[in-house]
């Protein structure tokens, strides 16, 4: 590999400012020099050798406009804002037509979060640079921090009319885009932007994830497939276009898709996981839980992994292994919902309700308010002779859902099966309201009940009416 000369001067200058540190030599350098050195330093993340570059390059050049500037962004960082405003006026007095001054004054302000100021100075600073992109990708910045994605989009795409290869423009102007529900006109813009840049593989693969939002997946996969034609080593476009080729119900070429994400990286759980769901797709039951098991071992804390392969007996009505793997889960993450969902689940399923009762009172503990979770719960207390624990549950529920006739025509039958009958007249004359085709929720569940005078005589008198 061979430097270009302005590359083997830099690595030059760094060497020799390296080792008059280790000397203590004191050696020159030129103004510019310093400045690429403090810049490498600080692009590196090394804030004390910036410093100390900084430090001695004022020493040797103590007018030099480019090390002052560098002094405000280095004063910018440590939040000294009012020793760089300072700076910034003196600098001013001198250039006032330098458009970095300006770039360092809308740094401040953007510091400050008066970013409505910090665009002002951009603007200034846009009538002094050669460098428009950059300057409007830092108006665009100032823009995102005040939620107007529009006025955002707008200068990202000028950024792009100046510099087609700034791909953090393209993905800004893409996120704006997404932020406002713009997908078909961002089809619209990346689509004349492919026109003018034929080879942008960021380009096509940001077509490729519009169209797959807009559910035209033939579309979106004719984008990945440039997408990863221009450059075969994409991985994010390979695996896209996987995703795109399992929505077309293309397991097998999706496989291999996800297996070249593989070879160009190391294997990701969820490339794993979804390999083992085209599998099991194509009834390959064998190859799937291969994958499955792969999933689990390549990250233990993926919950999809572990519901993938405890759902993969649960459908075969395996629930013994289920039940093996869904405890594994739960050895892990004990307060994953998900987990004691499937728990209750497969419990219920065994027979074992006293255990199923604990998966379900555990699952909405841990936040899964779904009715059906509530009503299993319930209807496991039941079964259990819970009654009052029953009641105390579904009156929990009503906060949850307050106008749900199954959980009125159970609170009727669990009153009126203790001899509460005001209260099982109130919330069956609830169900009946809410529902009054369903009212046979009450005969399936509670038989008795449903047989007696007082139950029959509220269901004739709402006949009547």
């Amino acid at each position: 590999m061979h430097l270009s000369h302005e590359e083997e001067d830099h690595s030059l200058s760094l060497a020799k400012f390296e080792s008059m540190l280790k000397t203590n030599k004191v050696l020159f350098f030129d103004s510019e020099e310093f400045e690429d050195i403090i810049l490498h330093y600080l692009d590196t993340g090394k804030i004390n050798l910036a410093k100390k570059a900084l430090k001695l390059g004022l020493e040797q050049h103590p007018g030099a406009t480019g090390l002052k500037l560098v002094q405000v962004e280095l004063l910018v960082f440590d939040d000294k804002l009012e020793m760089a405003e300072r700076l910034l006026n003196d600098l001013y007095a001198i250039e006032p037509t330098n458009e970095e001054i300006y770039i360092q004054k809308a740094n401040i302000h953007s510091k400050r979060d008066q970013h409505d100021k910090a665009v002002e100075y951009l603007n200034v600073a846009l009538q002094y640079t050669d460098d428009y992109a950059d300057v409007y990708s830092l108006i665009g910045m100032e823009y995102l921090f005040m939620d107007n994605l529009e006025m955002a989009k707008e200068s990202f795409i000028k950024c792009l009319d100046e510099d087609t290869e700034d791909h953090s423009a393209l993905y800004n102007v893409v996120y704006c885009f997404d932020f406002l529900d713009q997908n078909q006109e961002a089809v619209k813009f990346l689509n004349g932007f492919i026109d003018r840049n034929p080879y942008s593989e960021v380009a096509w693969h940001q077509l490729g994830r519009q169209h797959y939002t807009l559910k035209e997946y033939e579309l979106a996969l004719r984008a990945f497939d440039y997408a990863t034609l221009i450059d075969d080593s994409f991985l994010g476009a390979f695996l896209e276009k996987a995703k795109t080729l399992e929505r077309l119900k293309k397991y097998q070429e999706a496989i291999e898709c996800y297996g070249i994400t593989m070879e160009l990286d190391d294997p990701t759980s969820f490339a794993l996981l979804r390999v083992g769901k085209c599998y099991e797709r194509m009834g390959n039951h064998k190859k799937a839980l291969e994958f499955y098991e792969k999933t689990v071992h390549e990250d233990p804390l993926l919950d999809k992994a572990w519901i993938a392969i405890t759902d993969f007996y649960i459908r075969r009505k395996g629930f013994q292994k289920a039940l093996y793997y869904v405890n594994k889960a739960l050895g892990i993450d004990n307060e994953n919902k998900l987990y004691w969902k499937r728990y209750a689940v497969i419990n219920k399923e065994l027979n074992f309700h006293e255990e199923a009762e604990v998966g379900y009172r555990k699952a909405v503990e841990y936040g899964d308010y779904h009715l059906d979770t509530w009503l299993f719960w319930i209807d496991t207390l039941q079964l259990l002779g819970e009654r009052d624990s029953a009641i105390m549950t579904l009156l929990q529920a009503t906060e949850y859902f307050p106008e749900e006739y199954q959980i009125e025509y159970r609170l009727a039958g669990l009153y009126f099966m203790g001899h509460e009958n005001e209260k099982g007249v109130f919330h069956l004359s609830n169900g009946l309201r809410l529902n009054y085709k369903n009212h046979v929720l009450l005969e399936e569940f509670f038989p008795s009940v449903w047989a007696s005078k007082i139950v029959q005589n509220v269901l004739a008198e709402y006949r009547v009416k």
